[in-house]
């Protein structure tokens, strides 16, 4: 089973909505240009902060847009989304707001790790009983973790103190079961791949603009942007990797408002 990841497409109410001078539905059309390059993905998820301002519109300029993909999106969300507007406009029609997936001899759980009105992560208790349920319920099937916002820290002073909260709660639940192969999130717009015991820790970078990484303070890497990839085997193994476009698609302009 092959997986695209998009993260962090920053879409506006109206076409033109730029985050930092880049129009972020410019970017996210060229990235899934990308993507439809590769007729083998099974499925795509969409890793939180999928509108930069919560509206509709923006919603619906997404489902748009994956939408010529041809194959199911599963979605979760980031901080800069409307939970509520996401499991309306994002959860019919091939757009799928759900806490499980099984398919490819592998679970994936889908889990919200935002606060409202907080830039910052948490899992709360009912999400932790759900992941120990459908873990649980599995014992038998690798599994993919996804979330919004790390769950690790990434090195970055700044980007750090939005964390997950809680993350030893959260790996008390992933230590107790073998089975979790991988976690994967978006919302630190770069690219990560490290290990943790026997489990692989991936971040992917935005569709639109990319965050410096180690860096202390607010920072942008002037680096294209992209999709990770995944390829899950029946037998656990997994695969992975970046693909980039090839430039940057416009400006970046750091003395905008807008982040």
């Amino acid at each position: 089973m092959r997986i695209a990841q998009i993260t962090d497409t920053h879409l506006y109410a109206t076409p033109d909505g730029r985050l930092l001078g880049l129009n972020t539905r410019d970017c996210l059309e060229q990235v899934l240009r990308l993507v439809r390059k590769d007729t083998t993905f099974d499925l795509v998820v969409a890793s939180g902060d999928l509108a930069h301002d919560g509206s509709m519109s923006a919603y619906l300029g997404l489902r748009e847009q994956v939408g010529q993909l041809g194959i199911p999106a599963y979605c979760l969300p980031g901080n800069h989304d409307e939970a509520g507007a996401i499991r309306e406009y994002l959860d019919a029609g091939g757009f799928h707001c759900v806490r499980s997936h099984l398919a490819g001899g592998w679970q994936q759980v889908f889990l919200d790790s935002t606060v409202e009105g907080e830039d910052g992560g948490h899992l709360a208790e009912g999400e932790l009983d759900a992941l120990s349920q459908a873990l649980n319920a599995h014992p038998g099937l690798p599994t993919l973790v996804w979330l919004h916002h790390q769950p690790v820290l990434m090195g970055s002073r700044w980007l750090d103190t939005m964390a997950v909260d809680n993350p030893d709660d959260f790996f008390a639940v992933i230590d107790r079961h073998s089975q979790v192969r991988a976690i994967a999130w978006g919302h630190v717009h770069q690219a990560f791949d490290q290990r943790r015991n026997d489990v692989r820790l991936l971040s992917s970078p935005s569709t639109c603009l990319q965050f410096l990484p180690a860096s202390e303070d607010f920072a942008v890497d002037e680096i294209p942007p992209g999709y990770r990839w995944l390829e899950l085997h029946p037998d656990g193994k997994l695969q992975t990797g970046i693909t980039r476009l090839e430039h940057i698609p416009g400006h970046i302009d750091l003395a905008a408002s807008g982040y």
